[in-house]
């Protein structure tokens, strides 16, 4: 009789041990469910508060290129906007960076002879392809009608997956990678082309953009003409750096120049209408980043493109 009172005891003192494991381990999952319910919460309104940040940092960013702006008649990396703004406090940080899409060769313009010879030369410098550019133009321009080195429509319907050519101005300059997929627009040489072109011109419905010689990178202002070369190139870069370029006439300060930009004709400027705004914003372990394009052309800012990440 004692035994069989023994075993019954610990029977009992193992069930409640076990019982008393399971409770534990089920509190210990609430427990654990509820910081990670807790810790989504938290995560997905930092997130929304990052993004709302990010956001007002564009916003923000245009209204204070329209303020620098106003009354300029030419713009220069020497000017407010050029320098990033950072904010920061207890609730999070932001970064506003200014860049000028208007220094860049609008790729666009492919058709027109200076802008053509021009993408050549540039084209010469990174070793791409010479039949890239008829083929960049075939990709744009509104017809059929195949150029030397090009290729239309029937070309790529030929791919796979098969597609069509734009007919139309380019959308972003990505799409570059869909133009003669055997040739040269490759992800990296596209990482590459973004210091040197642009899509976006400097009017709405413009004819042509210009390219602004205050902002211009070296690479771009050696291939302007071919009668600039390296030297000159870094020359204007050296002179704009001590003094922008108020006028075009101004550019006669380097030696040389003058004559070459009375040829250029409307291809240059010394002011710039076309800027990317890039907002970085962090909310404690939340991120985001809106890259916005924007024109300035006198009234309020006209956005022509949002991208959020």
């Amino acid at each position: 009789m004692m035994g069989r009172l023994k075993n019954e005891s610990g029977f009992a003192l193992i069930l409640t041990l076990v019982v008393t494991a399971l409770m534990v381990a089920v509190l210990v999952e609430m427990i654990h469910q509820v910081y990670v319910d807790t810790s989504l919460s938290r995560g997905f309104r930092d997130g929304q508060q990052a993004s709302i940040l990010a956001e007002s940092g564009v916003t923000g960013g245009a209204k204070l290129l329209q303020m620098g702006l106003s009354g300029r008649t030419y713009t220069s990396l020497s000017d407010r906007w050029s320098t990033p703004l950072k904010l920061e406090d207890e609730a999070g940080s932001l970064e506003i960076t200014v860049s000028e899409e208007s220094g860049k060769i609008n790729v666009n313009d492919v058709s027109k002879q200076k802008t053509l010879e021009a993408l050549q030369r540039l084209g010469a410098r990174l070793k791409l392809p010479g039949d890239i550019w008829p083929a960049v133009t075939d990709w744009i321009d509104v017809d059929d009608s195949q150029l030397s080195g090009g290729a239309e429509s029937i070309y790529y319907r030929t791919l796979k997956p098969p597609y069509s050519a734009r007919n139309g101005k380019l959308m972003t300059l990505t799409e570059l990678s869909l133009v003669k997929r055997d040739k040269a627009f490759t992800p990296e040489m596209l990482g590459n082309l973004r210091l040197y072109l642009t899509i976006y011109s400097e009017q709405a419905n413009s004819p042509f953009s210009r390219v602004n010689v205050n902002t211009a990178p070296k690479e771009v202002l050696a291939v302007l003409d071919k009668g600039i070369d390296d030297r000159m190139a870094e020359r204007i870069v050296q002179e704009r750096s001590v003094q922008p370029f108020k006028t075009i006439g101004e550019l006669s300060r380097v030696p040389g120049l003058d004559t070459i930009a009375t040829g250029l004709g409307g291809m240059i400027s010394v002011q710039g209408t076309i800027f990317k705004i890039t907002s970085v914003s962090r909310v404690k372990d939340s991120g985001r980043t809106v890259e916005a394009v924007v024109r300035m052309s006198g009234g309020p800012p006209e956005f022509l493109s949002w991208q959020e990440y």
